[in-house]
């Protein structure tokens, strides 16, 4: 019997239906792929950040700054004014702020680390409050599946949510190295004011800190990681893909 449009269709919907299956399996069980929006983890892994420039190349004009995002994760990006008087950064929780200038109810959003020069100052209606290249943060793979099978060890780059840990915003996902796991004794290498100088881990806990200590809010502020809180441990970096490295 010769097929009908009707008959393709459902042949079609059949075979979306099963991908999207296999691929939320892939995602829940195995390799799970994650962003990392701040610098918390600079240098092993790198948040959005910026870098100013004073004019673009030709490599930041359209169809080539399109590969050179492909490649770099990279764009040149140019900030005006909309209107006259004093710059207001209002920090976010992405690794962005929300910049306005003077009265005006325009805003446009930079990363963090392009923030600093900016705020208090005063600016002309169109004048460049900022330009340069916003480069995004990597994107990586997070294996689900290894803490099945092994326990997390110290030093891994562990990925946990946050729900039902006080003092963090609930329901997001952080990413930090792990410092200590039960049983374990650590000694803080830049203990904060307020955090204990050492701390031993208890049975179901594990003690998360930043790489880039000056700019990351784990558990010296906080307190420890519940085991029922980690999702998984970080196995590579695939985008960009200039930078694409096994996360150790």
């Amino acid at each position: 019997m010769k097929k009908t449009f009707s008959d393709y269709g459902k042949e079609w919907l059949d075979t979306l239906v099963v991908a999207i299956s296999v691929a939320m399996c892939f995602r829940a069980y195995f390799y799970e792929p994650f962003n990392i929006p701040t610098g918390s983890m600079q240098p092993t892994l790198w948040g959005y950040h910026t870098k100013q420039v004073s004019e673009k190349t030709t490599w930041d004009t359209f169809p080539l700054s399109a590969l050179k995002w492909v490649w770099t994760g990279s764009r040149y990006v140019e900030c005006k004014a909309p209107s006259a008087g004093i710059a207001r950064v209002e920090p976010r929780n992405d690794g962005f702020a929300n910049v306005r200038v003077g009265l005006s109810r325009d805003s446009f959003k930079l990363p963090t680390d392009a923030c600093a020069e900016i705020a208090g100052r005063s600016f002309r209606k169109g004048e460049t409050v900022w330009k340069g290249y916003v480069t995004t943060g990597d994107f990586i793979f997070v294996n689900r599946w290894r803490w099945n099978f092994m326990r997390p060890r110290t030093g891994e780059v562990m990925i946990f949510s946050t729900t039902g840990i006080d003092g963090l915003a609930q329901g997001i996902h952080y990413i930090k190295r792990m410092k200590a796991s039960p049983g374990q004794t650590y000694k803080l290498e830049h203990p904060v004011p307020g955090s204990p100088l050492s701390v031993t881990m208890r049975e179901g806990e594990y003690y998360a800190c930043g790489d880039n200590f000056n700019n990351s809010f784990d558990s010296r502020y906080w307190g420890v990681v519940p085991q029922k809180n980690l999702c998984g441990v970080a196995s590579v970096v695939f985008w960009p893909f200039s930078g694409w490295r096994i996360i150790r």
